[in-house]
């Protein structure tokens, strides 16, 4: 028996190596045409190219794991069938069932250490990337959400750190927000309050300002915010959470809790990862079962295509459910978990009967 696990798990990591480098490989090369795109304009040299290249490959890597963990199953698969291995399980009275745990376990293993170590990795190598391209653009290392609360901004000008609420934008004007200004450390410096916020650029202009500091107040019919913001960039701005490792989301979240900030996203991301090891070992049974059920095809190609095409569906399903989590249509619970209990039921069914296969 420990002959076959060695055997099965060797089997399933030289797969997994294979597909990982081919996908690195890939991912890298996109990534190059897509900085030398970016830069084709602004005078670097190839290093830096390369070396954004390399940064943020190991971010979309991960993103990109439940179809590696599925290809890597059904390589795995095909190499047995081709040598007729499950054959000789067979006689020795090793079922099908069995062939599943061990890999299953070897996939579960693996989801945690990528949900781990690998994320910690690539969320460091993806702020890394997002310094470096901030001398170029500083996308990446500024936030603005638009939840049921109204839009949120934290921005960060020198030693600055603004925190900005606004209930709606009606044209290029944030009407009733409230700003907070901290320092590098997250002390509160002052607070201003304000109906009408002009944002046609990146110079603010704070109409009617009420100015709360040193429990003093004071007011200002024009009040000037150099930011980082404005109407256009407000608009297309994402949050990029892979940036941010375990230990600063968790950190991220409690810093967003004491200033009311909206904890969806954070909150949708840090359920993302715990369930990340499931949700990988989800895909490995569904492509083993999806297997076993066609291996009478002759044409490996066909096996292949047949898991991909049931792996997009299922990748748009849980990006549909992910979508509605983040917009708040439903819960961020359901928004994580409905598309792995679909997953989860699928395979149940799909599992009966396995050891005739």
């Amino acid at each position: 028996m420990r002959i076959y696990i060695k055997f099965l798990t060797y089997s399933f990591y030289k797969s997994f190596f294979y597909v990982i480098s081919i996908m690195l490989s890939l991912v890298f090369i996109l990534n190059l045409l897509n900085e030398l795109e970016f830069f084709k304009d602004i005078d670097v040299n190839i290093n830096s190219t390369l070396l954004l290249s390399i940064l943020n490959s190991p971010s979309m890597i991960f993103e990109m794991f439940p179809f590696i963990f599925l290809i890597t199953t059904q390589l795995f698969f095909i190499k047995l069938f081709n040598n007729n291995e499950l054959e000789i399980f067979k006689y020795s009275g090793f079922k099908n069932s069995g062939i599943i745990i061990i890999i299953s376990i070897v996939a579960i293993i693996t989801g945690l250490i990528v949900s781990t170590l690998f994320y910690n990795l690539s969320s460091n190598f993806k702020n890394i990337y997002l310094e470096i391209k901030s001398k170029y653009t500083t996308d990446g290392k500024y936030l603005a959400v638009i939840t049921k609360n109204g839009l949120w901004i934290r921005d960060k000008v020198g030693e600055k750190i603004y925190i900005i609420n606004s209930s709606k934008i009606e044209g290029n004007f944030l009407i009733n927000s409230f700003i907070t200004e901290f320092d590098n450390k997250y002390n509160v410096v002052k607070n201003i309050k304000s109906k009408k916020i002009d944002l046609t650029n990146k110079d603010w202009k704070v109409y009617d300002a009420k100015i709360f500091e040193n429990n003093t107040s004071e007011n200002k019919e024009v009040l000037n915010i150099k930011t980082n913001f404005d109407y256009k960039r407000i608009q297309t701005l994402y949050s990029s959470l892979s940036s941010f490792d375990l230990f600063e989301l968790f950190e991220l979240r409690n810093n967003y809790k004491k200033m009311n900030y909206s904890l969806v996203e954070i909150d949708l991301q840090l359920l993302k990862l715990i369930s990340y090891p499931f949700y990988l070992l989800l895909m490995t049974i569904f492509s083993a079962v999806i297997m076993f059920r066609v291996k009478r095809l002759d044409s490996t190609t066909i096996k292949i295509s047949l898991g991909l095409f049931f792996s997009v569906i299922i990748y748009y399903i849980n990006n549909f459910f992910f979508v509605m989590g983040t917009t708040e249509k439903i819960s961020i619970l359901q928004a994580i978990f409905i598309p792995l209990s679909i997953l989860a039921a699928l395979n149940t069914f799909m599992l009966k009967n396995i050891n005739e296969k």
